[in-house]
């Protein structure tokens, strides 16, 4: 069906076809969240967002506020939407999460409602959340 080839141009069967389509079923939310390997952190922090080319960096700067972060990635709230496939400068409210100007792409985007966009970000280097921030999620300030 559709000329169906693999990746490496020979053609997919049927029965792998099926297969293939059961394991993308399988891709519920919950699912995904399960095999994240990183531990994440609920936490709420202003974020200042602006794109990763310098000779674009002052054609974009949009606040937004984590929903929560890892070691690899983090969600953000924005009110208007990043590009997925994008690469972005994140630059965290050092109060409330004491991190370095990091460098991430987005790798999903979706609408929550008019004015809010949920967007998934992954870093191109691993960071480590400091100790206040892990202590405040533990006491649940």
């Amino acid at each position: 069906m559709f000329g169906d080839f693999d990746n490496q141009g020979g053609m997919v069967e049927s029965d792998d076809a099926f297969d293939l389509l059961q394991d993308l079923e399988k891709n519920t939310p919950e699912e995904i969240r399960r095999q994240r390997a990183h531990f994440r952190l609920a936490i709420k922090a202003g974020v200042t967002l602006q794109s990763g080319n310098a000779s674009e960096l002052l054609s974009l700067k949009v606040k937004g506020v984590t929903g929560d972060i890892s070691g690899g990635g983090t969600s953000i709230l924005f009110p208007i939407a990043p590009l997925v496939g994008d690469i972005y400068r994140l630059a965290f409210d050092r109060e409330t999460l004491d991190l370095p100007l990091t460098f991430a792409r987005c790798i999903r985007c979706r609408l929550v409602r008019e004015d809010a966009f949920e967007a998934g970000f992954t870093f191109f280097s691993p960071i480590t959340l400091p100790e206040s921030a892990m202590e405040a999620a533990e006491s649940g300030s």
